[in-house]
């Protein structure tokens, strides 16, 4: 498989993403949808629950007493570095339960936009249960450092970037993984293609990860991301590639 330039086009990436969101109101779609949406019900919700509690205690816990003096630098930088983390880490979690409903709604997507209804059948469980822990131990590793590098005090300034950042590439690699199973494409090639359109993949992920932070929204987002994924790589596999 591979994918064509313009892919790499954040604009074009991120009107997918768009385009995902309003198929979710396809009747074809909603019974895909429950499972996934119910899940991120009770995963963001005691998300938000553990912040409102532990959030302050836990920042203050990081800045040490001789640094209490820049606390009003250092307790934003915390907070944000902090929040995206633990936001990445249930969205990580809420997309390793709810794997196997969005390898089908992938694959009824991908029905519905080719108009073939043989479209490619999504892989086994233990395959794609399989392959979601797998990426969540690559985004794990990843993430290890970042979160060492948050409570470094100074240091922790770039913090919050490199953890946009991480987040994005984090979010294009989870939500573009279901049509890419579904294709019998594997992990490691996976990260290839999407670094043969990584500005496209960075946009569709970046905005992904601002759509988990708002409130209510953050329902839906994970769906619609799958969708419109589905969508994105459709549209950007070149023509003339059999796979």
């Amino acid at each position: 498989m591979l994918f064509d330039k313009k892919g790499n086009n954040p604009v074009l990436a991120v009107g997918y993403l768009f385009k995902g969101m309003k198929l979710l109101a396809s009747a074809e779609l909603r019974k895909f949808l429950v499972i996934p949406v119910l899940i991120n019900i009770v995963l963001y919700g005691a998300a938000l629950t553990l912040g409102y509690y532990y959030m302050a205690d836990l920042i203050n816990h990081f800045i040490p007493g001789w640094l209490q003096w820049l606390s009003w630098i250092l307790w934003p930088l915390f907070f944000i570095s902090f929040f995206i983390a633990g936001f990445f880490t249930f969205t990580v979690l809420a997309n390793l339960l709810a794997s196997p409903f969005y390898g089908k709604l992938s694959a009824k997507t991908l029905a519905i936009i080719t108009g073939q209804t043989s479209a490619n059948a999504e892989p086994p469980l233990t395959k794609v249960m399989f392959a979601e822990l797998k990426r969540a131990g690559y985004l794990a590793a990843r993430a290890l450092p970042l979160l060492l590098l948050s409570i470094i005090p100074g240091i922790n300034v770039i913090a919050p970037f490199l953890w946009a950042l991480f987040g994005a590439w984090g979010m294009a690699l989870e939500y573009m993984a279901y049509p890419l199973e579904n294709a019998g494409v594997l992990f490691t090639e996976q990260k290839q293609l999407l670094k043969s359109v990584r500005l496209g993949a960075l946009s569709f992920g970046g905005v992904a990860v601002m759509g988990l932070t708002i409130p209510v929204l953050n329902l839906i987002v994970a769906p619609a991301a799958v969708i419109g994924a589905t969508i994105y790589l459709n549209e950007v596999k070149k023509a003339n590639d059999p796979g």
